[in-house]
């Protein structure tokens, strides 16, 4: 019986419009009863949710994962804080790099993976406005040639 490889369950494609993601990490998360029954049903949004570092351990904060509909007094709540699981030395070189300025850790996408629930976690830097102004003007021109190379191929 094969297990499924990588099945998305949430994405925040956000992040790569207000950040620059220089590195990108997989972490574990600790569930509770019917949460991840509620996330393999697809019903998890990471819109807002930001990851924080304390005293050596990651959390992640913001992350709505909603109540099972089945699940009863086993319900916990949808935005709780949640931990993540990480090597002690991906979680110190994470702490030391947000020490510097202008950077922040920010969930890319929940999945499963092997039937366990994983979030991938990105070390971002802010986007200034010229600089999503440049990434906009760039997308665009991209389209444009993609526009001009459909319409000689017809």
């Amino acid at each position: 019986m094969a297990k499924e490889a990588h099945k998305l369950v949430a994405n925040n494609k956000k992040v790569f419009h207000d950040y620059f993601v220089e590195e990108q990490y997989e972490a574990g998360i600790v569930l509770h009863g019917t949460e991840v029954k509620s996330l393999r049903m697809g019903k998890c949004s990471i819109k807002e949710a930001f990851v924080q570092i304390d005293n050596g351990e990651i959390f992640v904060y913001g992350m709505h994962i909603s109540p099972y509909e089945k699940g009863n007094l086993f319900n916990r709540d949808p935005l709780r804080v949640k931990k993540l699981l990480m090597h002690k030395r991906e979680i110190d070189k994470l702490a030391g790099k947000c020490k510097e300025k202008g950077y922040t850790i920010m969930p890319i996408q929940v999945y499963f993976k092997d039937g366990k629930a994983k979030v991938e976690i990105g070390l971002c830097r802010g986007k200034k406005l010229y600089d999503k102004r440049q990434d906009i003007a760039k997308r665009d021109q991209r389209r444009e040639v993609e526009k001009e190379f459909k319409v000689r191929n017809l």
